[in-house]
């Protein structure tokens, strides 16, 4: 574990601790100490010091916790212990994956970071979260029949997840095609897939998840787009290790069902939550762009869009937005 990452416990309940504790704490020097909660409010952590006092974070947070989170899952998944990874630091979730599965991961991995580095997005972008105060993980899965079986994952994610969301008490969820959750037309969160293997043959898959429960700090600043979180919707704090052992259970009960009844499973459900049903979009694609009424998706998960002429089109990928006009 980094020294951030024991800070960060250390501090997590809110109350003023010390330079001296710490470094005494963890036998590192006060310089030490400093330059690691320097480090972490550039993270974007809110660390307060108070002169003589010590330092505190401005709110309390949940630190996620490995037991708390396996103990959760026991009775669903009971061999979970051996297939968690929770790291204190990484790249990127999907990139740990992709790189140390293995055989026995087939039937589920996953990889939990309180603090991501270079986190991805769809198109290159880059992902931006607060750490220690959000969601970010990735779960693996390997399926025998190929790249094509694959069809339509990311939107039997959502619905598993927006479900997953509203059964906790999170009103007014909302998919936007193919890869986010949106509240009130503003991002929650996003999902990455990345496939990896043979067209006609087995392959992996890694989906990775960020989620929005408290955007702060430099985090705030650095989205270019309307952003939401989980905190709006409810007064009381969010336990994050209960969200993420309720997360990581609903996607991987949608794992097992999609690798047998694929997106049909999940299809009314995921057009239940579609964000834009009915509404003016515009789609943007390498060749251009579309305009129409987003009518739902097809048994591929393909956008369906009715333009003015009364044609539907199949759109395979692009960018989705509320049309102006």
């Amino acid at each position: 574990m980094t020294l951030r990452y024991e800070i960060v416990k250390r501090l997590a309940d809110g109350h003023l601790v010390s330079g001296s504790v710490l470094g005494a704490e963890f036998n590192v020097s006060r310089a030490a100490v400093c330059k690691g909660i320097k480090r972490l409010r550039q993270f974007g952590l809110d660390i307060h010091s108070v002169s003589g006092r010590g330092y505190r974070l401005s709110r309390p947070l949940y630190i996620l916790d490995r037991d708390i989170i396996v103990a959760a899952l026991a009775q669903d998944i009971p061999d979970f212990g051996d297939r968690l990874r929770l790291l204190p630091e990484v790249d990127s979730t999907n990139r740990y994956l992709l790189k140390h599965i293995n055989s026995a991961d087939k039937k589920g991995a996953v990889c939990l970071a309180e603090v991501q580095v270079q986190g991805r997005g769809r198109h290159g972008r880059q992902w931006q979260t607060t750490p220690y105060r959000n969601v970010i993980f990735s779960m693996a899965w390997h399926f025998e029949a190929g790249m094509g079986q694959v069809a339509g994952l990311s939107l039997a994610a959502g619905a598993a997840i927006g479900q997953m969301l509203v059964n906790q008490g999170f009103q007014g969820i909302g998919l936007k095609w193919p890869n986010d959750l949106v509240w009130q037309d503003r991002k929650l969160g996003g999902m990455l897939i990345d496939v990896h293997g043979e067209v006609n043959g087995p392959c992996w898959v890694v989906l990775g998840l960020g989620l929005n429960i408290d955007i702060g700090g430099v985090a705030a600043h650095k989205i270019d787009r309307p952003w939401a979180m989980l905190s709006e919707m409810k007064d009381q704090r969010i336990d994050r290790n209960a969200l993420v052992a309720s997360l990581i259970g609903a996607l991987w009960k949608m794992f097992g069902v999609f690798e047998r009844e694929g997106l049909g499973h999940f299809q009314r459900v995921w057009e239940r939550f579609h964000a834009y049903s009915g509404k003016p979009v515009v789609v943007y694609t390498q060749n251009g762009k579309l305009e129409g009424i987003a009518i739902g998706i097809d048994g591929a998960g393909a956008l369906l869009l009715r333009d003015k002429r009364g044609q539907v089109h199949q759109m395979l990928s692009g960018e989705v937005s509320l049309s102006p006009l």
